[in-house]
């Protein structure tokens, strides 16, 4: 049985680390409503250039190394996105689980499949099972960049360009709302354009003519849209992936505030009776000793 000074004890830090988690969910939820508002405008920016690269390349007859899928799929590179921190619920275990299992079910449809793990995270979770990743990123800026983010999409571009790969895939949580992320797979190269453009089924009853003049040459166009476009999503998955990641935090932190609370109170009643059989046991002697005298 706990001494009345231990329940104390627990007490007090029962109420600092409410305190901890109540102001990280503040704090989450701060940068949670940034990185959404972020997420929200860059979704039709994303969505509107795909659809002009899909419509010069299918109506201007343009066809593009990233544009055309390999005959044959044998080598893959896998984007894996996770963050830095904890204390987020399960946001990187579903990261974790799902690409292992991807792994593991693809094993036998590729020849290779190489990683690129980005966020602490995860590189120390397929670190500690001895897999071994093509390239790693961590110490991640607190508010992702498009400088950083077009780095990365170099780097994963040139691979594919340069043979090294047959197609690239990204991994990552999509924010949905403050309580709910999804884990998403999403094939970055080569880009599916025929579903985007103006071809599409819907295109007849929209009324849209095929033939169209584009200023300057399509060929110049597609090759810097397509540039531009790679560094977009690797940039809004990303983006995708901090918000999610602070939206799940926020919920975690209000849990964990939450579940404080409970403790206070079990801790709270177990304290006062104790003091109570305290109270009453001195109660007793005192009496029994008048009686005695």
């Amino acid at each position: 049985m706990p001494s009345l000074k231990d329940i104390r004890v627990r007490i007090e830090s029962t109420k600092n680390t409410q305190q901890i988690t109540r102001a990280m969910k503040l704090v989450s939820a701060a940068k949670l409503r940034k990185a959404q508002n972020q997420i929200v405008n860059m979704r039709p920016y994303a969505k509107s250039l795909l659809n002009v690269i899909a419509n010069i390349a299918v109506t201007g007859r343009v066809a593009h190394p990233l544009m055309v899928p390999k005959e044959s799929v044998k080598k893959i590179l896998v984007f894996v996105v996770s963050s830095d921190r904890g204390l987020c619920g399960g946001f990187n275990a579903q990261i974790a689980k799902y690409t292992e299992n991807f792994l593991k079910e693809n094993k036998s449809k590729y020849e290779e499949i190489d990683l690129f793990l980005i966020g602490r995270r995860v590189v120390d979770y397929f670190g500690r099972r001895q897999i071994k990743a093509l390239e790693t990123a961590t110490r991640l800026d607190r508010d992702i960049s498009y400088d950083f983010s077009a780095k990365m999409a170099d780097r994963i571009m040139k691979f594919y360009l340069e043979g090294q790969y047959d197609e690239v895939k990204v991994i990552y949580n999509e924010f949905k709302s403050a309580i709910s992320q999804t884990v998403t797979c999403e094939t970055l190269v080569p880009v599916d354009v025929v579903a985007e453009s103006l071809t599409g089924p819907d295109a007849d009853a929209a009324g849209f003519s095929k033939d169209l003049i584009f200023e300057p040459d399509p060929a110049k166009i597609i090759e810097e849209l397509l540039v531009k476009h790679f560094s977009v999503q690797v940039y809004r998955c990303l983006a995708e992936s901090v918000a999610a990641e602070h939206g799940a935090r926020m919920t975690a932190m209000e849990n964990a505030t939450n579940n404080a609370k409970e403790v206070l109170n079990k801790l709270t009643l177990t304290y006062n009776k104790l003091r109570q059989e305290k109270i009453t046991t001195e109660l007793i002697e005192i009496v029994s000793g008048a009686e005695a005298l």
